[in-house]
């Protein structure tokens, strides 16, 4: 990081509601977290009392096993934001140069900035045809946030070898591919796959995540990351939720099938964007954005404002939750 560049950056604006009494649909974090939850996390509290083990062996290897990929290549990091920083802290120096997709997640830029390195942006749907060679490091979100749109694997597949060749660093960011039918990319040369476990098991808080890569490049992000920087409920309840399949088969399908519900009624009011993620854009067409977030927050409800997002300036994303709680988004909305 670029002590220099600090003072010139800014905090990223987010969705996530404090008011306990609204209904959020301004977060895209699963409603429901898997059963057992509770007494992984109690147990853990006995544990607490001394460090965690620094070599994270059951987390790992339940990554792995889940990931389909060899657990030494698993990097513990405090959720996927942990992932994003601690890859670009190892790839770039000041003066570089990274291509960023948008709209999309405001942190990678951030990120950028904060090593002292110069973002460049490009239309995330083109972003696979960009020449990486004048890159340092290229950025991909799959499925991406806000648009919700994901890639298809061969095209991925793809751009990492012309990455490779070029010698540029590949980071894929996969925080909502659980959500999706798609396969990772976890285990590719020259590619890091940064995950989060707390969209899909809905624990935000615990900051659980991952990296994974392979070669020299998974070297240098084992050695650079924080001592100690899962913590023991963290690890324990990650581990305990990755061998947790069939809850994520099951929140898989819930979310296509409310997420089509949903667009289907939404069509009447907004420009509805296609997505495989657990949230939906809507371009508001017919008044202005913050008439639609205030209407909203009278029948207590969130959303989230996506004109926030670059190149955004009449959008709003909702996310997709249990049947009786999209309910009353519909009502409010339509």
């Amino acid at each position: 990081m670029d002590p220099d560049a600090v003072a010139d950056v800014k905090r990223v604006p987010h969705g996530g509601a404090s008011d306990a009494t609204v209904l959020d649909f301004s977060a895209n974090t699963n409603p429901k977290r898997p059963r057992g939850v509770v007494s992984v996390y109690e147990s853990a509290y006995g544990a607490a009392t001394r460090y965690p083990e620094d070599d994270y062996c059951e987390y790992r290897t339940a990554a792995g096993e889940y990931l389909g990929c060899e657990p030494l290549s698993v990097v513990p990091t405090s959720g996927g934001m942990g992932a994003i920083r601690l890859t670009l802290d190892v790839t770039l120096e000041t003066g570089d140069e990274a291509l960023l997709p948008a709209p999309s997640f405001g942190e990678y830029e951030r990120e950028v900035q904060l090593q002292g390195a110069d973002p460049s942006f490009v239309d995330h749907d083109r972003i696979l045809d960009a020449d990486p060679a004048p890159y340092d490091a290229v950025v991909v979100c799959n499925p991406n946030n806000p648009t919700g749109d994901a890639y298809r694997r061969s095209d991925l597949l793809r751009y990492a070898r012309e990455c490779r060749a070029a010698d540029t660093v590949l980071l894929v960011d996969e925080a909502f591919l659980d959500f999706t039918e798609h396969r990772t990319l976890a285990g590719e040369p020259g590619v890091v796959v940064a995950r989060s476990l707390t969209k899909v098991f809905g624990l935000p808080g615990l900051r659980m995540g991952l990296a994974v890569a392979t070669d020299a490049l998974r070297d240098r992000l084992d050695a650079a990351r924080p001592t100690w920087g899962l913590s023991t409920p963290a690890a324990d309840v990650g581990a305990y939720c990755l061998r947790q399949t069939k809850f994520v088969a099951e929140t898989r399908d819930r979310v296509r099938r409310e997420r089509r519900r949903m667009a289907d009624r939404l069509r009447d009011a907004f420009e509805v964007y296609p997505s495989e993620a657990p949230f939906l854009l809507l371009r508001v067409t017919d008044r202005p954005v913050d008439d639609v977030i205030d209407d909203a927050r009278r029948n207590g409800i969130a959303v989230r404002n996506a004109t926030t997002f670059r190149g955004l300036d009449s959008h709003i994303r909702v996310a997709v939750r249990r049947p009786a709680e999209n309910d009353r988004l519909l009502d409010a909305l339509t």
